[in-house]
């Protein structure tokens, strides 16, 4: 195995605001990046009742859906619709109706997808600035 191969699909970014999980997804999301991605978030619902999420999709080639065990996409779903907020999906796909059509009848979650050239209204709408890492 190269040591390119283990770098991780799922990126966190530092932001201006504790209670915004934002992340970058980067090529092909194997079943341990989803499992990543949901470990991420439940670290930001123990920190924070209520959050905001911002996903950057960079060359995005897919997900192991079928992979990730389904106990854990569904408590994945639960705890989103009791803990987000707003969600800004900014490159290609556009999966924000995707996302509605999946998850339960519910106006608990506001999706909107943004074009890679409008990022910076993405993090206009969410309130928020990147940062640079510490």
């Amino acid at each position: 195995m190269n040591f390119l191969d283990s770098v991780p699909a799922i990126r966190r970014l530092e932001t201006s605001r504790d209670d915004l999980l934002a992340i970058d997804i980067v090529g092909h999301i194997s079943a341990a990046d989803g499992e990543n991605l949901f470990g991420l978030m439940e670290a930001a619902y123990a920190l924070h009742q209520r959050i905001d999420v911002l996903v950057r999709l960079v060359d995005h080639d897919g997900v192991d859906w079928a992979e990730i065990a389904n106990e854990t996409l569904k408590q994945g779903t639960t705890h989103a619709l009791e803990h987000v907020g707003r969600c800004a999906a900014i490159g290609e796909p556009d999966w924000a109706a995707d996302a509605r059509r999946t998850l339960p009848a519910s106006p608990a979650i506001e999706f909107r997808h943004f074009k890679i050239e409008d990022e910076a209204a993405a993090w206009q709408w969410l309130g928020a600035q990147p940062t640079e890492e510490q």
